[in-house]
């Protein structure tokens, strides 16, 4: 089920006429992002041989979703650095020091929409800009949209899941140790994933 406009064919000659199947424009509105049932997490490549996941068990956010025009639709979120968990102690601690996210200094990691697109079916991007420690640059986010429903308690709820590659170096994240057998100890390169669920907010009285 695609979550934004669709047209109908028509000929060549005829204008096209927008149409907005009632169902998907009773998405339209606000939600909150329920960090009990979303999960931001990263994996990256460790010692060149395997893989090392973790996320991040604070966060907070917004979604604007816009039923007709996927333009109009908009996402905020702010992650606590501080709640980094790879499973290891010691490496958390390393991840949150001047070495890496100095999350003392720079306590949340930020991603503030600018663009929203459709790419086909189910799939849109959402671009914005990505703030780790003092710098700022574009990324887009591919995501999957999962479908709505209306929980148990009676809230209406939407889900998104997705990921985008990132270069940790382009936000000034240049930590590493090289190999005795060559090449270095943590990858560039970091996958960022997201698993959304959010919360429609209750139309104003």
């Amino acid at each position: 089920m695609a979550l934004f406009n669709r047209k109908n064919n028509v000929a060549p000659s005829t204008t096209a006429t927008l149409v907005v199947d009632p169902a998907l424009a009773a998405l339209t509105g606000d939600y909150t992002i329920d960090p009990a049932h979303s999960s931001i997490g990263f994996t990256v490549r460790h010692a060149m041989v395997t893989n090392v996941r973790g996320s991040f068990g604070e966060h907070e956010g917004t979604l604007k979703l816009d039923g007709a025009d996927p333009a109009n639709s908009s996402a905020s979120i702010d992650v606590r650095i501080a709640s980094v968990d790879t499973g290891i102690a010691d490496r958390d601690g390393h991840l949150v020091s001047g070495d890496f996210f100095d999350a003392e200094k720079f306590p949340l990691m930020t991603f503030r929409s600018t663009r929203a697109e459709q790419l086909g079916g189910d799939t849109y991007r959402v671009t914005g800009d990505l703030t780790i420690k003092d710098v700022t640059r574009p990324l887009s986010i591919d995501l999957e949209f999962n479908g709505s429903a209306t929980d148990v308690y009676g809230a209406e709820r939407v889900g998104f899941e997705g990921s985008a590659d990132i270069l940790r170096s382009d936000w000034g994240l240049t930590w590493n140790a090289a190999l005795e057998t060559g090449g270095v100890m943590v990858s560039d390169k970091v996958k960022l994933t997201f698993d959304i669920s959010a919360i429609k907010a209750a139309p104003q009285a």
